[in-house]
């Protein structure tokens, strides 16, 4: 159906694909793209709908805000055109957070303004409560922990959002099945909606002065004098609203000046969290939490629950060894790019010798799979991505969490510092890349431009540029001085999993699931040499970032280099489904030689690293094994055992000594070489 968006038609409703209403005559589409299909509510200036924009393959939906005060011609409605605009400004910043609906259009057609924003498929939590009824004290606290970083996003661009109430919260649906059903599965994070606009100007026309729902506004904004403090009020007030579902009206005894919402509770709250709820919706400003940080601190312990070392130690999986002679793959003979190497038989491999390496800390604190882990470049600090959407930053001299980044509304797939450590970049499986300020600890800001999720991210030797690998084919170049993207290297036949830059940083490879790797001159934008020898995705790639002769083995001496250029031995390894990892030399013209081929027992490696000095290549398992690579000859050195689901993730501390890892346990190991 399309609406037809005259405020002044009697018969708005019109068949699909109609250009024109046909009572009114009035043109249906808005900027020859967005179409409205039905009302969604109407406030004192303006009206909201549901669209589709049809400039799109897929139709996505969205919702147009139209705003009709031009006609009217009063200082009241000038004051509202003015604030309408002023909110449109504020949206177009605030809509870069992956939890506020992002504003795709600002403009005027004819004699009304329109913003156009992302549509959120979902409930509201007014909605939610009539459904499910009152929330319980882990759901309250799920809330807090989503919205109070959004809410700090906000307060960092000195917006106040003035109207938060359940029905301005949407938790965003993810249908996990095409079947149509009464109550789709509601995942995802909240999402926080209606900065103003209609809203806005609807308090104007109302009251002249106060913004928001009285149920929920602090003292303070009643008399128009809203500050920070006062959305922690009103967030507080929600919180006891969802425990009780009595209203806030009721839940204040006037006679005595106090809150009683405890007397409504049917199930006993934890002391701290009822205190802190207390000091959010304290009248008096002098007694209230200045700012979400202040809330997030007290919060914080009980956030952190079951952090650190303190969890029993994990069964390692049993590993059937026939043999205790080493059986270690022969080299495989150098060829140029391009040749096909046949595949030798599966050979089951065992460590060499003793074990030189042990766990020395796990971990704990992620509630999914931890996808991704990389240490700073001073080696204090180790990030780590994970399904469960956040990023845990671990101190490692202590082997405890520190802090939590929030911002991805779905799988953080990678993560990368800066080559001076001052930030991080990471992607998620919401298509998006995210760059966080690691000196205040925060967001910072994002990158969008992926259709797809988004694999692979990495710094530039001097920071300046990102590469990102995603699923959608392409591996994008990001400049980071100027928050915006530089080009796009494209030719994969597949999606990229994998991306690195060279130590020096003339090259990029870059690893697909169409099987092989693409080297590129990034700067000029062109592929190389293609590496064709996997057999199957190429899940994981890096570089040396030390090349030492001993990696050449007993191949032949590769051909005179031209001076200056990267130098003979440059050493890329490349690890894929086939349960290959390989180790390649690329010369100064970017053109890559096999050098050898190492096969581990579980058939697949997910991840691999390379020391520091280059000697040891680490590779991880569907089996949860971590298998010790001497890189100059092939062999295999040690198996580190100890998680009990798939390895993800492997990364060495930039001395070399230590070796962390990530995997489908939730868990992250630091493991510590003997005499480090």
């Amino acid at each position: 159906m399309s609406y037809c968006l005259n405020p002044a038609c009697h018969n708005p409703q019109n068949a699909d694909r109609t250009q024109f209403c046909l009572n009114c005559g009035s043109k249906l589409l808005l900027r020859e793209r967005y179409r409205a299909i039905k009302p969604l509510g109407r406030g004192g200036f303006g009206r909201t709908f549901l669209a589709i924009d049809e400039d799109k393959p897929s139709k996505p939906r969205c919702a147009i805000k139209q705003f009709f005060p031009l006609s009217q011609g009063t200082s009241s409605s000038e004051k509202a055109a003015e604030l309408f605009n002023r909110e449109a400004v504020r949206l177009d910043e605030l809509g870069k957070h992956p939890q506020i609906p992002e504003l795709l259009a600002h403009f005027q057609q004819e004699r009304y303004q329109y913003l156009v924003q992302e549509f959120i498929e979902g409930q509201n939590l007014q909605e939610e409560l009539a459904r499910t009824g009152p929330f319980s004290e882990s759901k309250i606290l799920s809330l807090l922990k989503d919205l109070l970083p959004v809410l700090q996003f906000v307060h960092d661009r000195s917006v106040i959002h003035r109207d938060i109430k359940p029905p301005n919260i949407i938790r965003r649906r993810i249908s996990k099945t095409p079947i149509i059903y009464t109550y789709p599965a509601l995942t995802g994070e909240l999402v926080l909606v209606d900065f103003g606009a209609a809203k806005v100007v609807e308090g104007l026309r109302e009251t002249g002065t106060v913004i928001g729902s009285p149920e929920f506004v602090a003292p303070e904004q009643i008399r128009g004098q809203a500050v920070y403090a006062s959305d922690l009020y009103s967030l507080g007030v929600t919180c006891i609203y969802l425990l009780t579902q009595i209203s806030p009206f009721d839940l204040f005894d006037i006679n005595q000046d106090v809150w009683v919402w405890r007397d409504f509770l049917k199930v006993p709250m934890d002391p701290k969290l009822s205190r802190i709820l207390d000091k959010m919706i304290e009248s008096s400003l002098s007694r209230r939490y200045k700012s979400v940080a202040e809330v997030l601190k007290d919060l914080q312990p009980q956030q952190s629950a079951g952090a650190g070392t303190g969890a029993p130690p994990l069964p390692a999986p049993k590993i059937s060894v026939p043999q205790r002679t080493p059986v270690v793959q022969n080299a495989v003979p150098p060829t140029l790019a391009g040749t096909i190497i046949p595949v030798p038989p599966m050979q089951r491999v065992v460590p060499a010798g003793a074990p030189t390496w042990r766990c020395v800390h796990t971990l704990v604190g992620h509630s999914n799979a931890v996808t991704s882990v990389v240490f700073s470049p001073d080696g204090a600090i180790l990030a780590s991505g994970s399904e469960d959407k956040t990023i845990e930053m671990w101190k490692l001299d202590a082997g405890k969490r520190w802090y939590t980044l929030t911002g991805h509304s779905d799988w953080v797939t990678c993560v990368a510092f800066s080559p001076d450590g001052a930030s991080l970049a990471s992607g998620g499986r919401d298509k998006m890349i995210h760059i966080w300020d690691l000196n205040k600890g925060k967001w910072w800001y994002a990158l969008a431009g992926h259709s797809d999720r988004v694999s692979a991210v990495a710094f530039s030797r001097d920071g300046q540029v990102l590469a990102s690998g995603s699923r959608d084919k392409t591996v994008q170049l990001w400049n980071l001085n100027k928050g915006r993207r530089m080009s796009a290297l494209t030719g994969h036949a597949g999606g990229v999993e994998a991306v690195a830059f060279s130590a020096g940083g003339e090259f990029l490879a870059s690893g697909s699931r169409d099987k092989t790797v693409q080297l590129w001159d990034w700067q000029k934008g062109r592929s190389i040499c293609t590496l064709a020898e996997h057999g199957d995705w190429v899940r994981a790639i890096v570089f040396a970032a030390n090349s030492p002769s001993s990696l050449a083995g007993q191949t032949p001496p590769s051909p005179p280099l031209v001076r200056g250029g990267v130098g003979e031995g440059l050493i890329l390894a490349t690890g894929s489904r086939d349960g290959t990892a390989k180790l390649w030399r690329v010369d100064a013209q970017g053109r890559g030689t096999l050098l050898r081929s190492m096969r581990d027992n579980s058939g697949d490696v997910l991840c691999l690293a390379l020391s520091p000095d280059g000697r040891v290549l680490a590779t991880g398992s569907r089996d949860g094994t971590i298998y010790l690579w001497d890189a100059g000859t092939g062999g295999l050195l040690e198996i580190l055992t100890g998680h009990r689901g798939e390895v993800l993730s492997v990364a060495f501390s930039p001395d070399g000594g230590s070796l962390a890892s990530g995997a489908g346990d939730r868990t992250v190991k630091i493991w510590r070489g003997i005499g480090h």
